[in-house]
């Protein structure tokens, strides 16, 4: 006795596609702001601007060391990527420092001392997409 003839299946279609590359990811960054107000016609050298902004990114660095990111980021040493924005004034860059606590964004509010002013801010690395819509407001400091 022949065997049934198997049960009627409709065309399945074409294969499906094979899957492409994973989509990239977000590059690692370092956000720093500093404060335009500060610029040297207001009496700081740009000398002076440079290391508020080297203290802020080497304390967010130190403090946040052993995060998965911050190693990532230290392991392409030749490649690593910041984008230095500006913040209008010191109430901006607290404000803003505020806001990134509210939204569990690790960073360090450089306070310069003796004088105790906030000059700049620093978030530890971060994936460029998880951060920016915090700081799309920001500029670039020129």
């Amino acid at each position: 006795m022949a065997a049934p003839d198997p049960p009627f299946s409709p065309d399945p279609g074409p294969p499906p596609a094979a899957p492409g590359p994973p989509p990239a990811a977000s590059p690692l960054l370092q956000y720093v702001i500093l404060r335009a107000d500060l610029q040297p016609q207001s009496g700081w050298s740009l000398g002076a601007l440079v290391a508020q902004a080297c203290h802020a990114s080497t304390a967010a660095i130190h403090l946040f060391y052993p995060e998965p990111n911050t190693q990532q980021y230290l392991r392409e040493l030749d490649s690593m990527r910041k984008v230095v924005l500006q913040a209008a004034d010191e109430q901006t860059l607290t404000k803003l420092s505020e806001t990134l606590r509210e939204a569990n964004i690790d960073h360090k509010l450089w306070i310069e001392q003796p004088e105790n002013v906030a000059t700049c801010l620093a978030l530890k690395p971060y994936p460029k997409n998880q951060v920016q819509k915090l700081l799309k407001k920001l500029k670039l400091l020129k």
